[in-house]
């Protein structure tokens, strides 16, 4: 069979698909838009590689033989496939689609920037499924890459260049605690922050040091961390059900009923989100729809362009 295929191309099963379809040189040659001299060398070709006449004179015109009569089918759904292979799609009908994603998503991602889309999401394709994914930054880019992953939602300062990348927000740290803690009654003092009882995320495990220590150690300070945990939604779980504070991203807290937010009483460098996807899906319809999905509610949620 190799050998065969060595030595046919495509120009010579479009022909012959063309003249199974006929049965008459004229005819084919006309519908493939060729000379007529030209089909009748093609067929000639065809003949010789296949070691089968093909098309017989007869009285009606020509009548394929038994050989062409069992290529025509195959040959038929073998060149449908190939052109559907090869065309692009240029539609995504969401409504329709029971595609499934797999996204990457911490908890603060999925919390700030998928909960969002999913009520948007649930409406436009009823009949796809999300899988929400956590997984280790290194083995991102591989994962995407590889088929695992669909989409991932990463800081930039992580992003591996390898990936198509797209801004979704910028984040700025805030200063949370329960609603009605005494200590937030009022704007605080940097020394006043000092001095409450912290608690920090630390996804490495119990780590009691992020970033707002570093800016503090750079004032020549510190505060007081007495509480870690391993995700952002425990985090603000233990600040509603105690005097803790805490700094977190502020679309995870800013409209929680039950903490209080305010402006932290010194500069903490936030972090920018980005969907990640490979080079792969650049091109799909139906990824194009999703990361237009996501970024757009983002932005309708803010009021802004991110």
């Amino acid at each position: 069979m190799h050998n065969t295929l060595r030595r046919l191309d495509l120009n010579l099963l479009v022909t012959l698909d063309a003249l199974l379809s006929e049965q008459n040189v004229t005819r084919a040659a006309r519908l493939l838009n060729l000379a007529q001299p030209t089909v009748s060398l093609q067929l000639g070709r065809l003949r010789e590689i296949l070691d089968d006449p093909l098309l017989l004179p007869g009285p009606r015109g020509m009548s394929p033989t038994e050989r062409a009569r069992e290529l025509r089918g195959p040959l038929r759904e073998a060149l449908v496939a190939l052109e559907g292979a090869l065309t692009p799609s240029v539609t995504f009908e969401p409504a329709l689609s029971d595609l499934t994603w797999r996204v990457a998503a911490s908890d603060y991602a999925t919390t700030a920037l998928v909960w969002p889309s999913l009520a948007v999401l649930r409406h436009r394709a009823p009949n796809t499924r999300l899988a929400l994914l956590s997984k280790n930054p290194v083995n991102l880019a591989h994962d995407l890459e590889n088929g695992q992953l669909d989409l991932a939602l990463h800081t930039r300062d992580e992003a591996s260049a390898k990936l198509r990348q797209r801004s979704l927000v910028h984040e700025r740290y805030v200063l949370a605690g329960r609603r009605g803690h005494p200590a937030l009654a009022s704007k605080l003092s940097l020394k006043a922050f000092c001095g409450l009882e912290h608690a920090i995320m630390s996804p490495n495990g119990a780590g009691f040091v992020g970033s707002t220590d570093q800016a503090l150690a750079a004032k020549g300070l510190e505060r007081r961390v007495v509480l870690s945990v391993p995700n952002f939604n425990s985090l603000v779980s233990a600040l509603a059900h105690s005097d803790l504070v805490a700094v977190v991203p502020e679309r995870l807290v800013r409209n929680d009923p039950a903490l209080h937010v305010q402006v932290p009483p010194l500069a903490i460098p936030g972090f920018e989100m980005l969907l990640l996807w490979p080079e792969r899906l650049h091109r799909d319809p139906a990824h194009m729809w999703l990361r237009e999905l996501i970024a757009s509610t983002l932005q309708t949620a803010s009021g802004s362009e991110v």
